[in-house]
């Protein structure tokens, strides 16, 4: 054991103990100075004595918890025995079972060997004819005739697929490999000329294009058909791949003339960044600068990024251009808004306080927010806002273990009742757990496990989220586990069935191509709830999608015949949609007229009118969907019965509004359609708008101004009705005449 005694700075260097090095002041320790700097001690047990002195003190050992750090490796020396990659790989190789092969069918002769390709043949042409859309069949056909080095047949088949299909990517690129694996360059070529020709928006034919002309060292050829491709301004990754081969073969002011012609097509800030990276590493600085410069020009104000100034300051500050760099941070935060300089604002710190320990003042400020969240959940540990700030806090950290900890610490503060509003909050806890789980830590049995614990949580008798059941079933669906998210979504709808639910469900299924899955959850969806118009719409779309017209009818017959509906108007627009776009008209005559029996409303009538007008005739020949087709007189006239039915039955019933209105729709029509007579005509029976008084109160003191609308077809009426009670009431007075007179020369004679 060694130990130095050092009297100039009263203290003492132990270089036996867990730390090495460290000096600790002697009058903190309550030791005799003098005794121990004398180089002449009395013996070396009264020195032990002071060291364990120095052990017990709480200096020494708050000193010694601080400097404590990862443990050395004392032999830095190779292994004796080294495994290389290499020798690994071999290893898993050889260990690998042997797959499974198919025995190999030998032929005796030629003849077995044609019947055997004439039966094949055979099989693929029924399945070509079967389902001639399906690219996969020609595929198929295709990539057997290779394999029986029949190429011209090969080609037939691929032109054949073509045909039906010339927009198949995939066998588009089936057969440009066919072409490059039989070394047919020219014929390659001249496929993928054809194919860029036909589909010049599709990225994988131009990178095959590109990747076969430089395979075959023609870089002249390859760049005629970069510049193809680019006079069709592609995304951001063909000008990239076109700039990394100009800078393969150094050619570095082609890319920085593709460059400039790239950030004038996508102007977005990280191109200007790709091009300034492209200068710093290729170019001098007053090109970088440049670059900088014209892109702060050309975005402006108004689409300036962050970003843009970041990377400028760090490049100035790279060439220990510091004023350089502080004079851009400042240029950008007086022009930029706070919302959009965020990033900026904490770049600037950084710069500022460069000459300190990054990494420490990081910690300074995360340990500050710690704190200051750590008193607001003292204060409310139900506040789940302020747990969810401290949750991305240690996000931003990178730190997994303390991201688990803070999460686990939040799901534990259950609500205080069992009621929906108080668990709105607190279940995102849940969802952002498991997302970070899953896409940050990369760890899907525990998202799966949180997944689960937060579905045996919630109160489903009372309430339920289907947003946390979709999820589960969604990440299911992402680990690839089909059965897992059916069943529970299906678990789902049994415990607390939602509409949410049924939606998610059936789009699962639809997905899946499972029709008649999700005909049975249509129909539990509409047995769960009938008066849901919306699950019936969805419904008969599913079965006009499958072209089973009369499931579709029975399905509308069904929902129009319900008690109780939440939007009836929508439902019977999309049946009268329905049998209109399929031509029947008489179908629909007949939907409008049940649909008239329930309600008279005005916009029935003039959908009703609308429909007529649009109805062709019986012989006429149909057009096509492009022209417009005239209008025939018989639906002129039928439109005209319409509007007549209606004007007559709102004037039975007095409906004033309801009447005005639809004479504004008849006009209209009219004025499209209609000859002058007919104008004027309907001129005679529009009303006029009047201004009248009615009496609020008993003793008619206040009054109440409104409109109304007199019709003449009304006054006709009435003045018809008044001459004929002026007749009858001459015809009284004339009668009562009479029977006076004839009671005078009675009562004469009586006198006599």
């Amino acid at each position: 054991m060694q130990y130095d005694l050092v009297s100039g700075d009263q203290s003492v260097n132990f270089n036996h103990l867990s730390s090495p090095g460290l000096f600790v002041p002697l009058h903190l320790c309550g030791i005799c100075y003098r005794a121990l700097a004398t180089p002449f001690a009395a013996s070396l047990s009264q020195a032990l004595q002071a060291i364990n002195r120095l052990k017990r003190s709480p200096f020494l050992r708050l000193n010694m918890d601080s400097s404590r750090g990862p443990p050395r490796v004392k032999n830095k020396a190779a292994a004796p025995i080294q495994i290389s990659a290499e020798q690994l790989l071999r290893e898993a190789v050889d260990r690998q079972e042997e797959k499974v092969q198919a025995p190999t069918q030998r032929f005796a002769d030629l003849e077995e060997l044609h019947e055997y390709q004439g039966r094949k043949r055979r099989e693929f042409e029924s399945y070509c004819q079967r389902n001639r859309v399906n690219m996969n069949n020609w595929m198929r056909y295709a990539t057997w005739e290779l394999e029986q080095k029949e190429y011209k047949r090969a080609r037939s088949v691929f032109e054949r697929g073509l045909d039906v299909d010339s927009t198949s990517i995939p066998l588009w690129l089936r057969y440009i490999d066919a072409e490059l694996k039989t070394r047919n360059i020219n014929h390659a070529r001249n496929l993928l000329d054809r194919a860029v020709t036909i589909l010049p928006r599709n990225d994988k034919l131009w990178y095959k294009y590109v990747y076969m002309e430089e395979t075959l060292s023609n870089i002249a050829g390859t760049r005629q058909v970069f510049e193809r491709w680019m006079s069709w301004e592609p995304d951001e990754n063909a000008w990239s791949a076109y700039i990394k081969l100009e800078k393969k073969y150094g050619e570095f002011e082609r890319a920085r003339a593709i460059f400039e012609r790239f950030t004038i097509v996508h102007p977005e800030p990280k191109n200007w960044l790709k091009w300034a990276r492209f200068e710093e590493e290729f170019g001098t600085s007053d090109l970088v600068r440049e670059v900088f410069g014209f892109a702060i020009e050309t975005l402006g104000d108004d689409f300036m990024d962050e970003k843009v100034f970041i990377a400028y300051s760090k490049f100035e500050a790279k060439l220990k251009e510091y004023d350089r760099a502080r004079a851009i941070y400042k240029y950008a935060l007086d022009r930029m808004p706070r919302s959009r300089s965020v990033n900026l604002q904490k770049q600037y710190t950084t710069f500022e306080k460069q000459f300190g320990d990054r990494q420490g003042i990081e910690d300074v400020i995360l340990s500050k927010r710690r704190i200051q969240y750590e008193e607001q959940l003292k204060e409310n540990p139900k506040n789940y806002d302020t747990w969810f700030d401290y949750a991305r806090l240690e996000e931003s950290s990178g730190d997994a273990d303390r991201i688990c900890d803070v999460y686990e610490r939040a799901i534990s503060q259950l609500p205080p009742s069992q009621e929906k509003r108080h668990w709105r909050r607190y279940i995102y806890l849940w969802i952002f757990y498991a997302l970070w789980a899953e896409m940050e830590n990369h760890d899907p049995e525990r998202a799966k496990e949180i997944y689960q614990k937060a579905l045996q949580l919630i109160p489903h008798q009372k309430f339920t989220f289907g947003k946390l059941w979709i999820m589960k079933a969604q990440f299911d669906i992402r680990q690839g586990d089909v059965q897992a998210a059916r069943k529970t979504l299906g678990q789902a709808l049994g415990r607390c069935p939602k509409d949410k639910l049924f939606k998610a469900y059936i789009e699962l299924e639809q997905k899946l191509f499972e029709f008649e899955r999700c005909r049975t959850l249509y129909e539990k969806r509409v047995e769960f709830d009938p008066a849901n118009c919306q699950a019936w719409i969805k419904f008969a779309e599913l079965e006009h999608a499958l072209d089973d017209l009369e499931r579709v009818r029975a399905i509308f017959e069904l929902a129009i015949d319900q008690p109780q509906l939440d939007m009836p108007e929508l439902l019977w627009k999309s049946y009268i949609d329905f049998e209109e776009d399929e031509g029947e008209y008489d179908r629909t005559r007949a939907l409008y007229e049940r649909l008239l029996q329930k309600t008279d409303h005005v916009k029935v009538w003039i959908s009703y009118a609308q429909f007529e007008i649009n109805v062709p005739d019986a012989d006429a020949v149909e057009d096509d969907e492009d022209e417009e087709r005239p209008i025939s007189n018989l639906a002129k006239a039928g439109a005209r019965r319409i509007f007549e039915r209606a004007v007559k039955n709102m004037k039975e019933k007095e409906l004033k509004e309801e009447r005005v209105a639809i004479l504004n729709a008849w006009k209209s029509f009219e004025n499209t359609h209609g000859d002058a007579e007919d104008i004027e005509k309907l001129e005679q029976m529009m009303p006029r708008r009047v201004k009248k008084r009615k009496r609020l109160d008993a003793e008619g003191l206040e009054y109440e101004e409104y409109h109304d609308y007199v019709f003449k077809d009304d006054d006709q009426d009435s003045a018809k009705m008044s001459k004929l009670l002026a007749m009858a009431h001459a015809w009284k007075q004339k009668q009562e005449k009479e029977q006076e007179r004839v009671d005078g020369v009675t009562n004469g004679e009586s006198i006599e």
